[in-house]
């Protein structure tokens, strides 16, 4: 039976930032490597965002995101199966 894909985690999402050779990322580069939408980035970065875990501006017309500390932090310390 089909069904809704796997939830994309926070912690899948920080580390796309820690990999990526840019400092920052914005929703459109994310949605193609979660195969997302961007209206379902868009919340989870804001979210992110909230909690400390990633900084971001405006720049043009985009918004754009990168790691803060607390998110390296969480990244190092934090382990998926």
């Amino acid at each position: 039976m089909a069904g809704r894909k796997p939830e994309v985690s926070d912690i899948e999402i920080l580390r796309q930032f820690a990999l990526s050779s840019d400092p920052v990322l914005g929703a459109n580069e994310l949605t193609e490597t979660f195969d997302m939408s961007r209206q379902g980035i868009d919340y989870r970065l804001r979210q992110l965002a909230e909690d400390g875990l990633l900084e971001s501006k405006i720049i043009s017309r985009d918004r754009v995101y990168w790691l803060t500390d607390d998110g390296r932090e969480r990244i190092a310390t934090e382990h998926e199966p």
